[in-house]
């Protein structure tokens, strides 16, 4: 049993990395901008699906990372030109509204480009196998490597945002907009950058879980629930809320699917608890949000980037 609780924890970890580096990008956007993009999951969607074209086209997936990136980023950038800037003074109403739309043009279009079939990514060979790590735990080494290479970039983040100048910007562009706007900086700049760097994240993230899981056209949606109960629980606006809100929820969901069917068999029979089990596992990270904001209304962090 020991071994199976080390083994959920360290998978609800990496779910909470995954989901960390898509909420990112969101309460950036939403924290410093004040805009509600519900297709922010397509961005993490396409990133896998360009994984998966370009490692197929090249045999390799390191190079298929490096190619796939790029053009994330350059397809976030042109939503960005050609239908989000035009949202960013309508009501939020208006934002959620068009977005949810342009989340439903997206997910026909990649299934018009490349199917309703799932795709599969070939693991980089390097990766692949398990390292043993208490006992007799063996873990895959692809995901310690997601681990890793998710907590670097939230290190990166954080020393982005608290140690340069653009980080500066991004705070008090948060708390005054206005000002920083009197002050001389293009905020309509400001604005497309995060945009870029939201869609990167979101992008690579899809990419990271595409050889784990199957890239199919439901994958955004999936995650942009979670992301955004991530973005609450955190507070809107505040990287660290993010980062820590992501690994809680990661936990819970992640435990609670696993254990909870155990968990229940000390009071029902076992057929019972299954079942109970599988339909309350889901419920757990939205009782955790209300649990939260029954007690802080704010997220645990508020709104200020931080």
């Amino acid at each position: 049993m020991i071994n199976l609780f080390i083994l959920q924890v360290l998978n609800g970890f990496q779910l909470g990395i995954l989901l960390f580096l898509v909420a990112a990008g969101l309460t950036l956007i939403f924290g410093i901008m004040d805009f509600i993009n519900i297709a922010h999951g397509m961005l993490y969607m396409v990133g896998a699906y360009l994984l998966a074209t370009f490692a197929g086209l090249t045999g390799s997936f390191w190079f298929g990372l490096l190619i796939a990136m790029p053009v994330a980023i350059l397809f976030g950038l042109l939503l960005e030109f050609l239908i989000f800037r035009r949202l960013y003074d309508r009501s939020h109403l208006d934002q959620v509204l068009a977005t949810f739309g342009l989340t439903m043009i997206l997910s026909e279009g990649v299934q018009a480009i490349w199917g309703s079939a799932p795709l599969s990514v070939q693991m980089p060979a390097i990766l692949s196998g398990s390292v043993r790590l208490l006992g007799i735990i063996q873990y895959p080494v692809y995901r310690i490597a997601v681990l890793v290479v998710g907590l670097l970039v939230a290190l990166g983040l954080y020393l982005l945002i608290s140690r340069t100048r653009m980080g500066m910007l991004l705070r008090a562009g948060a708390s005054n907009r206005p000002m920083v706007s009197a002050l001389g900086v293009n905020v309509g700049r400001l604005f497309t950058l995060v945009f870029a760097f939201g869609a990167m994240l979101a992008g690579f993230a899809g990419a990271l879980v595409a050889p784990v899981l199957s890239v199919d056209p439901g994958m955004g949606e999936s995650v942009l629930i979670l992301t955004f109960v991530v973005i609450v629980i955190g507070g809107i606006g505040s990287v660290k809320g993010a980062f820590i809100a992501a690994i809680l929820v990661g936990l819970v969901d992640t435990l609670g699917r696993t254990f909870g069917p155990i968990w229940l068999q000390m009071v029902m029979d076992p057929s019972a608890a299954s079942q109970t089990g599988r339909t309350l596992a889901p419920m757990l990270v939205y009782i955790l949000m209300a649990v939260v904001l029954s007690i802080r209304p704010t997220g645990l962090f508020g709104r200020r980037i931080s």
